[in-house]
Formats: C-alpha cells, structure tokens, sequence
C-alpha cells in the first residue's frame, strides 16, 4: 500500500510471510514509481504489532534504519500503535 499526504509518502503493507516480505521489498525497488520522491535518509522501518518477524529492508542499496515511533499528520504512532498528539 502507498500513500501519500503534502511531501509524505509511505509504503507498507502486512508481511507474515517471507513471500510478503519479497513483495514488500519488490516495491521499494521500483525506482520509476519511488526514486524520485523518496528521500534516503528519511526513510525508516515502523514494526507493527505482535509477533513482527523484523525483516530487514533496503532502499537503494541502503538498508533501512528502525524507527520505534513514526509521525502521522497531528500524530506519533508506535510498533504497538499507541498514538501521542
């Protein structure tokens, strides 16, 4: 899934499996669609509930750092989804 909101844009989806996580990193291979809006260093790993495998990702040869907590528009959100205004 990617969003987008003003100069944010964020892809993700529900990775359970090694094959979703492959899809997942598929996505963040395609340079046509994410090249040119993506910016490197500011792109960061959210986990997601319970249970999370962790998979690693990689952005352009770069692997991505982890973030514990992420900004919505008015909201931080969590790996636990425990949201801060």
């Amino acid at each position: 899934m990617l969003s987008k909101f003003a100069d944010d844009m964020k892809l993700g989806g529900a990775v359970d499996s090694l094959e979703s996580r492959e899809a997942l990193q598929r996505d963040l291979d395609r340079p046509r669609e994410l090249g040119n809006h993506f910016n490197k260093t500011k792109c960061q790993i959210l986990y997601l509930g319970q249970g999370n495998p962790g998979y690693t990702y990689k952005f352009r040869d770069k692997r991505l750092e982890i973030s514990p907590v992420e900004r919505d528009p008015g909201t931080w959100v969590d790996g636990k989804l425990n949201m801060n205004q």
